[in-house]
């Protein structure tokens, strides 16, 4: 069974749910196991509206930690505090963790190896990558990434164009620091789905009105769907094949202006970063998306 660590800004944007209820529903069938969530945009509801929407979907006691200096990133949460309604074990933030102690904990437990999927900033895997031996583990976060981290996959990025600028990357000062360190130092695989993958596929629009799901896309205005940025990536991940996903892949290497947070991108077939682009329409992975969020039951 493949094994995944989720990073998420949970913010202000609600594709972060659709993408949590896919990667919830393939935790809850066994399909894979979810070893932790890390949250890192930090705002009074984060972690119980996090651990609610789990509960909705009846997974429980998934190690939840968030980057608590992450309070700088702007906008105003739409969803989290109905979602926050819902939780049972972590009723505040201070419940929980801080980011890289989890991420540390985790990797220096397991004995298999272990995916990252990121559909949020950076900071928190920059900052692990940065870390040193602790109490947790004699090895350094890079030491730990390298031992038992077979790949990343992140959500970031514009790269239909020469020099693009992206949210992920280019948000605020912390954001843009993080995927440049990030991208120069991170000593595994890595793939990107940037901003132009999934603006136009547009997901959630089938869903009960009943739906715990829906009414926090209503939250956020979404009500005849999203773009599918995170659904997307978080697909993908748990294919394990880029174009089994259906997907071609351009190799190279990825870098990241820590001034502007534009994007470049040397392509290298022996390069250890890669981007994708979409091989089908946008209605094939629309479809593949909503069967996997489609309603189930009400609340």
């Amino acid at each position: 069974m493949r094994n995944f660590i989720l990073g998420t800004d949970w913010w202000t944007d609600c594709d972060d749910v659709v993408a949590l209820r896919i990667l919830a529903r393939a935790h809850k069938a066994q399909e894979i196991c979810l070893k932790g969530i890390v949250i890192n945009a930090c705002m009074q509801y984060s972690v119980p509206s996090l651990e609610g929407f789990l509960c909705s979907e009846n997974v429980r006691n998934i190690p939840i930690g968030i980057d608590y200096d992450a309070t700088d990133f702007g906008g105003n949460p739409p969803y989290q505090k109905r979602l926050s309604e819902l939780c049972e074990r972590y009723h505040t933030n201070k419940d929980v963790t801080n980011a890289v102690r989890l991420y540390r904990e985790i990797l220096a437990k397991s004995k298999e190896k272990i995916e990252f999927i990121e559909i949020g900033y950076l900071q928190a895997v920059a900052a692990l990558l940065k870390s040193g031996p602790d109490d947790i583990s004699d090895l350094s976060g890079m030491d730990l990434i390298k031992e038992k981290v077979s790949k990343m996959w992140v959500m970031a990025g514009k790269w239909n164009e020469k020099e693009g600028k992206e949210n992920n990357f280019a948000r605020n000062e912390r954001s843009r620091n993080a995927a440049n360190y990030f991208c120069d130092n991170c000593p595994v695989p890595v793939t990107f789905l940037g901003w132009e993958v999934g603006y136009n596929v547009i997901t959630g629009d089938k869903l009960k009105k009943d739906d715990i799901l829906y009414k926090a896309m209503c939250d956020h205005t979404s009500i005849n769907g999203r773009s599918s940025w995170d659904p997307m990536l978080v697909l993908m991940a748990l294919v394990g094949d880029e174009q089994e996903a259906g997907y071609s892949v351009v190799k190279g290497r990825a870098s990241v202006n820590k001034e502007s947070g534009v994007n470049c991108f040397t392509k290298g077939e022996n390069g250890s970063h890669c981007y994708v682009v979409k091989k089908k329409g946008n209605s094939y992975y629309k479809d593949l998306i909503n069967e996997k969020i489609k309603s189930l039951h009400t609340y």
